[in-house]
């Protein structure tokens, strides 16, 4: 995968766009969790020392091609301008008149932050003229934003068709680890798939069957598994109507050469919530009044046996109900072990997707990984070999 680097790029004196993803939490106007910004602080950085003068795009929640006060980018500012130790010019607009007053009036080291791109309509339409408008506000493209570049938007796909383009800092770690995952990995390769409901997860699946040496599939989704085998589950989360996909999943990886590994003991509880009464029992003793809510310590012995003899880890989806313990002891000790293995040299481990990043949060381990995805659904629709419209545009601009 070819793509230009910031330092590829001429842009010393130069107006550089620069699309980031600023859509994070708030409360009452204020943001709640900074990690995005964060992540974006090294792109700017390097744009300003290489005599650029970055502009930053982004989106923030989804007002649909209108103007909603509530949704402006105006109240990420004070997060922002604390992350980069620095006054950010914002501009009411992200075309038009205010755009271009505070463009123009750039100085060496400023940073000017554009309005929420999604108030206009030609946003998500990749409307060329809407493109072109923004296009005319600089001289180079730079993406820092992989999370939205499964979107074939104005932002993130038609500018990088208009000017001279680039990966941004975060933009060149996500792809590099990504292709160290599964483009060209070190083998073995192991992928941990879990989460609620197989239906959402089919397209991974398939596309992991001729990529990865170990399959380990937990959360609810193993339940529809289990089901598919015949095997009781009492009253746990499932989806009956998915059995047969799963048998047939199940015969297609098996057929691929790939090691299947399910629960082989639960724990299960008659209600879910903090510390309900729990037991451990063999996967096929499930009683009939009662949910499988967690992997028992015998699963993770087996899970972890596996990392043991991997070269590579690939991680999307928890092991159990991690939000509520005790039914996070799984997810917890195997993403322990995991980071372990990373630290000591023997494993390559890549996660990503909202529910992975906050179960390796919560089990203290998010830093110890070799990289974690923040992208969400742009590093689900990466692990389903989908193109991604934002990384096409800048692979074909290198070209």
């Amino acid at each position: 995968m070819k793509f230009n680097r910031i330092e590829d790029l001429d842009i010393d004196g130069k107006r550089v766009l620069t699309r980031v993803d600023l859509n994070v939490p708030t409360e009452n106007g204020a943001v709640t969790d900074t990690t995005r910004i964060d992540k974006i602080v090294p792109t700017i950085r390097a744009i300003q020392e290489a005599g650029g003068k970055p502009i930053l795009l982004a989106h923030f929640d989804r007002p649909k091609g209108q103007r909603v006060e509530a949704m402006s980018l105006r109240q990420i500012v004070p997060a922002l301008e604390a992350a980069l130790g620095q006054k950010v010019i914002f501009a009411e607009e992200a075309i038009g008149g205010p755009a271009k007053r505070a463009v123009a009036g750039m100085e060496a080291g400023d940073i000017v932050l554009l309005e929420n791109t999604r108030f206009y309509e030609g946003e998500e339409k990749n409307d060329p003229t809407f493109a072109a408008s923004l296009a005319a506000l600089a001289e180079v493209y730079v993406n820092d934003a992989f999370s939205a570049s499964h979107r074939a938007h104005a932002s993130t796909e038609g500018l990088a068709r208009l000017l001279p383009s680039a990966a941004g800092k975060l933009m060149e770690a996500e792809l590099k680890a990504l292709n160290v995952a599964l483009g060209e990995p070190q083998r073995p390769v192991v992928a941990v798939v879990g989460g609620a409901k197989v239906s959402t997860k089919i397209e991974l699946l398939s596309n992991l069957i001729d990529k990865v040496d170990h399959l380990v599939i937990g959360g609810g989704m193993a339940n529809t598994f289990l089901l598919a085998q015949g095997i009781g589950i009492g009253k746990s989360l499932a989806e009956p109507a998915m059995t047969e996909t799963a048998s047939q999943i199940l015969a297609d990886l098996t057929e691929a050469g790939c090691t299947i590994h399910l629960p082989v003991d639960i724990v299960v509880a008659k209600e879910f919530k903090a510390g309900a009464e729990a037991q451990t029992v063999p996967v096929d003793s499930c009683p009939a009044d009662a949910m499988i809510l967690d992997a028992g310590p015998a699963t993770v012995q087996a899970i972890t046996d596996v990392f043991a003899t991997c070269r590579t880890l690939i991680w999307n989806g928890p092991l159990g109900a991690f939000e509520i313990p005790p039914f996070d002891a799984a997810t917890n000790a195997a993403a322990q072990e995991a980071a372990r293995l990373t630290a000591d040299g023997n494993l390559v481990s890549v996660a990503g997707g909202g529910d992975t990043v906050a179960a390796l949060n919560k089990a203290g381990v998010a830093d110890q990984f070799t990289f974690i995805s923040t992208a969400g659904g742009a590093f689900l629709e990466w692990m389903e070999g989908k193109d991604l419209p934002g990384v096409a545009a800048l692979t074909d601009a290198r070209r």
